[in-house]
C-alpha cells in the first residue's frame, strides 16, 4: 500500500478536474458530434503538437511503467530498446506511410486495406483488431487500473468501475477530440510523475555516478549477445521493427491520431515530436527499475518481486505529499491508454462494420452509432473485471503474445503493399491467413509446450522477435509469389496508394527541410543513446 495525505488526495482530484474540464472543452467548444469526421477525427484539423503528445500518451500504459519498471529491476536497460526503436518507426509513420493515408482519405486502417486490395482484406484487418483490443487492450488496462487503486486502498472493483466509466464518459461524447485534448495534458501528467519517482531514487543514490557503481555493467547495457533469451541483438534489429511497423505504422489504436492532423505537414512534425518523446521512457521508466535494484541491494527497502519496482520506489522515495503527483500520472496512463482504444474500437465498428451495413445512414446517425459502440465497449470492459480477476498470470501471458503472432503478416502487406504496385488482393489474403495460421499454431504450442516432443519444443523456445522475422519472411514470400501467379490490381487499386511522386508533390520545401534537420538529430540521439549504454 501506498501511504497518502490529504495534500495526496488533492493533486488526485485536481487531476480528474483538470481532465474532465479540457474533455468538456474539447467536446462543446470544437462541436464534435456535428459530423463522423469530427467525431472520428477531430475534424482532421489537429496540430503536430497534440499528435505527438496524443501518440506517447496513448501508448504509454500503467502495464507499461509497471512492466518496465520491473524488467528494469529484472536484467537492467536492455528493455528500452523497444522505446528506442519506436522513434525510428515513427520516423517511418511520418515520412512513408503518412502521405498515403492522408491522400487517400480513409477513416480506418482497414479501409485503406479495401482500398489497396479487398474487401475481405479489410473484413480480416477490422474483426481481428476490435477483437484483439477487447481481449488484450481493454482488459489488461482495466486491471492495471484497479491495481493502481488498490495500491491506495481503493476495493478492485471500486477502482475498476470509476477508470472505465470516467474514462468512457468523455470519450463517448467528446470523441477523437476530447481523446487528444486529454491525452495532451495526461503526457505532462505521466512524465512529470514519472520524473519525480527518478529525481528522489537517483537522489538517495548519490546521483547518477552512484547508481552506476551500485550495479553491474550490463545492467546498463542495451546490446545483449544472440543467445540472450528476452532481447538478442539480432531480434532488436531486425524482429523489433517488424511489430513496430505494425503496431506504429498500422494499428488503428495509434495511427488514428494522424489522421486527424490538418495536413501532412502537421502530421509528420507530430511524429517526430513523438519519436523524441519515446527516448524518455529509458530514463523515467525503466532506469526507475534499476534505481529500485540497487536500492534494493543496498538494503534500503526488500524488492520481493520486481513488479514491485514502481511502487517500492513510490512508497519509499518519494515524500508524501509528492505522492499523488505520482499517482495521477498512474492514472493518466491508463485512462489516456483506455479512451485510445474506446475511441479506436468505436471508430472500427462504425466505419468498417455499421457503414458498409448501411452506406446510406446519415452522419449524424453514425456518431451516435460511434457513441453506442463506445458504450458497449465500457459495459464489455466492465464484464471483464470479474473474468480479469480471476485470469492466471499465465493465460494472461499468452493472450499478450497473440499481438506478437498476428503482427507479422499485417506488417508485410502494409509495408510491401505501398512500394510493390504488382501485389494484389489474392496475394494479401493468401499472406494475411497464412500467417495468421502460423502465429496460432505457435501459440497453441506455446501453451502446450511442457508436454511436446523434442523437436517442437526447440522451435517454441525461439526468442519471439527471431520468430517474428521468420514469419515476416514467410508471410512476404508467400504475398509476392501469389500475386506474381495472379492478374494485376485493378488502376484504382494501386493510385494515390502506391509510391510515386505524385503523392509526395504536397510538401512544402521550408517545412521539409526542418523536419528533415529533426529527422537528423533525432537519429543522432538515437545513435548516441545507443553507444552510451553499450
Amino acid at each position: 500500500m501506498v501511504d497518502l495525505v490529504s495534500l495526496d488526495y488533492i493533486f488526485i482530484a485536481a487531476y480528474f478536474v483538470l481532465v474532465f474540464g479540457i474533455a468538456a472543452w474539447a467536446t462543446f467548444k470544437e462541436k464534435v458530434n456535428s459530423s463522423s469526421s469530427d467525431y472520428f477525427l477531430g475534424g482532421k484539423n489537429v496540430g503536430w503538437f497534440v499528435i505527438g503528445a496524443s501518440l506517447f500518451a496513448s501508448n504509454i500504459g500503467s502495464e507499461h511503467l509497471v512492466g518496465l519498471a520491473g524488467d528494469g529491476a529484472t536484467g537492467g536497460v536492455a528493455v528500452a530498446q523497444f522505446e528506442i526503436i519506436a522513434g525510428f518507426m515513427l520516423m517511418l509513420l511520418g515520412w512513408v506511410f503518412v502521405p498515403f493515408y492522408l491522400k487517400s482519405g480513409v477513416f480506418t486502417m482497414p479501409e485503406f486495406l479495401e482500398r489497396r486490395y479487398s474487401s475481405k482484406a479489410r473484413n480480416y484487418l477490422s474483426w481481428v483488431s476490435i477483437i484483439a483490443y477487447i481481449l488484450t487492450k481493454i482488459s489488461v488496462t482495466i486491471f492495471a487500473g484497479a491495481v493502481v487503486f488498490s495500491a491506495i486502498e481503493v476495493p478492485f472493483w471500486t477502482g475498476a468501475i470509476i477508470i472505465v466509466v470516467a474514462t468512457g464518459v468523455y470519450t463517448v461524447f467528446g470523441g477523437l477530440k476530447a481523446v487528444l485534448y486529454t491525452d495532451m495534458i495526461q503526457m505532462f501528467v505521466l512524465i512529470g510523475g514519472a520524473i519525480a519517482v527518478t529525481y528522489f531514487g537517483l537522489n538517495e543514490l548519490g546521483g547518477w555516478s552512484g547508481l552506476t557503481s551500485s550495479v553491474d555493467e550490463g545492467f546498463m547495457s542495451m546490446w545483449k549477445p544472440i543467445s540472450d533469451d528476452k532481447f538478442p541483438w539480432t531480434g532488436i534489429l531486425f524482429g523489433a521493427p517488424i511489430l513496430g511497423v505494425w503496431y506504429w505504422c498500422t494499428d488503428q489504436y495509434i495511427v488514428q491520431r494522424v489522421l486527424s492532423a490538418r495536413n501532412i505537414e502537421q502530421a509528420r512534425k507530430g511524429t517526430l515530436f513523438g519519436g523524441f518523446l519515446k527516448m524518455l521512457p529509458l530514463f523515467i521508466f525503466v532506469i526507475p527499475g534499476v534505481i529500485a535494484f540497487a536500492l534494493s541491494q543496498k538494503g534500503v527497502f526488500d524488492l520481493e518481486k520486481n513488479d514491485q519496482a514502481l511502487i517500492m520506489m513510490v512508497k519509499s522515495m518519494v515524500p508524501a505529499g509528492l505522492r499523488g503527483v505520482v499517482i495521477a500520472g498512474l492514472l493518466a496512463a491508463l485512462m489516456s491508454s483506455l479512451s485510445s482504444v474506446f475511441n479506436s474500437c468505436s471508430t472500427l465498428f462504425t466505419i468498417d462494420i455499421y457503414k458498409r451495413w448501411k452506406p446510406d445512414t446519415s452522419e449524424k446517425k453514425l456518431v451516435r452509432v460511434g457513441q453506442l459502440a463506445t458504450i458497449i465497449m465500457v459495459a464489455v470492459g466492465i464484464v471483464w473485471i470479474p473474468i480479469m480477476e480471476r485470469i492466471s498470470g499465465q493465460l494472461y501471458t499468452y493472450l499478450q503474445t497473440v499481438q506478437a503472432y498476428i503482427s507479422p503478416p499485417i506488417a508485410a502487406v502494409f509495408l510491401l503493399g505501398i512500394f510493390f504496385k504488382r501485389l494484389n488482393a489474392k496475394g494479401a489474403m493468401a499472406a494475411l491467413w497464412t500467417g495468421f495460421v502460423l502465429g496460432m499454431g505457435l501459440l497453441v504450442l506455446d501453451v502446450f509446450k511442457a508436454s511436446l516432443p523434442d523437436f517442437l519444443s526447440a522451435i517454441i523456445a525461439i526468442n519471439f522477435l527471431h520468430l517474428a522475422i521468420f514469419l515476416f519472411v514467410i508471410c512476404s514470400v508467400v504475398l509476392i509469389v501469389v500475386s506474381l501467379m495472379s492478374e494485376k490490381p485493378a488502376p484504382e487499386q494501386i493510385k494515390d496508394i502506391t509510391y510515386a511522386k505524385g503523392v509526395l508533390s504536397a510538401r512544402g520545401q521550408a517545412s521539409r527541410t526542418k523536419d528533415l534537420v529533426l529527422t537528423v538529430l533525432l537519429i543522432a540521439l538515437i545513435i548516441a543513446i545507443w553507444i552510451y549504454f553499450s
